[in-house]
């Protein structure tokens, strides 16, 4: 292999590089954007989510889902999240989360 191919090789290296950096900084702030939605909805429904802010992450991108399906791509985005319909979404399935976990809380095994 000649000095044009180890150039062609690096080059091709450096690309994908920087193409897996940038989704997975993108995946970072997607993370980050659905935490702080989660913890949001934490913050509005009485109890809390389980799982500390693991759940409120979970319940950002749950949330984010359930809202699309009831509001579509309503408002601003950030991060590929629509910021209402997630936070919507979060709410209801963070009140989905405090009934069902003060329905089991009650219950003695």
């Amino acid at each position: 292999m000649g000095l044009a191919g180890i150039l062609i090789a690096l080059l091709l290296l450096l690309v994908i590089g920087i193409w897996l950096t940038s989704h997975l900084i993108g995946l970072i702030v997607m993370l980050f954007i659905a935490g702080i939605i989660g913890w949001i909805a934490d913050q509005i429904v009485p109890g809390r989510l389980p799982y500390g802010w693991l759940g409120a992450i979970v319940a950002g991108l749950v949330g984010s889902w359930i809202g699309s399906l009831i509001l579509g791509g309503f408002g601003p985005s950030l991060a590929g999240i629509a910021i209402i319909p997630a936070l919507l979404g979060a709410i209801i399935l963070a009140f989905i989360a405090s009934a069902v976990t003060k329905a089991t809380s009650g219950r003695r095994l």
